[in-house]
């Protein structure tokens, strides 16, 4: 998968390809499906996990923010897949959270994390998954080098904006019909540079009511 990767261009950072290689999409993935095949996959309650190409971008696009002893915040971090790969690349020194309002998927994600190679980082408390609407972020350990919206906000929450750091980036999916995938910078004197990186489609950041129901 990785490799393919590297030959269609997505993947052109080592460090990438060593988390993604480090991280065993198989264990995210709900049986019955191919985990390496580069289609998103649905896990259940209306949600998907991201094809492997999607997760490679963000991390990406990320990756100077998440250089190890950094803050990353996972919002809508499902089978808590990305999350695992953020604390890899943090480390120890760092703090990931991960945050998604679907309980049994919280439950699920600790334990598929917990087969891994983020285990450890989970044990010792730099890497943690909670229940809550991510649209209002995780003030507790804010603010964040790197955030990661891993489903479609009709705009940009402000609650996460405020809970990046200065010189810090978001990546997140915005749009309803159509949706851009936004790089957001928050510059040293606080003000943004925004910009589209690509077209995407996902599922809605919305309320856990909402998101069940299908709407």
């Amino acid at each position: 998968m990785v490799e393919q990767l590297k030959t269609y261009g997505v993947i052109t950072s080592e460090k990438v390809a060593d988390v993604i290689e480090s991280i065993d999409r198989a264990l995210f993935v709900p049986d019955g499906n191919v985990p390496y095949y580069d289609s998103p996959m649905p896990i259940g309650y209306n949600v998907t996990i991201s094809a492997p190409h999607m997760h490679a971008t963000c991390l990406q696009l990320l990756e100077e923010n998440l250089q190890p002893g950094m803050h990353a915040l996972d919002v809508g971090s499902g089978t808590g897949y990305l999350t695992a790969c953020f604390a890899l690349m943090v480390g120890p020194q760092g703090c990931v959270v991960g945050v998604e309002h679907i309980p049994e998927l919280v439950s699920s994600s600790i334990q598929n994390i917990q087969k891994g190679a983020a285990a450890p980082l989970l044990k010792e408390g730099s890497l943690s998954v909670h229940v809550g609407d991510g649209r209002l972020g995780w003030p507790e350990h804010a603010p964040y080098d790197a955030i990661h919206v891993g489903a479609a906000a009709p705009e940009i929450p402000q609650a996460l904006v405020d809970q990046l750091k200065l010189g810090g980036r978001m990546v997140i999916p915005v749009g309803t019909i159509f949706q851009e995938l936004k790089v957001i910078d928050k510059n040293l004197d606080g003000s943004l540079s925004i910009r589209d990186e690509i077209s995407v489609r996902y599922v809605p950041l919305t309320s856990r009511d909402v998101q069940l129901q299908g709407v």
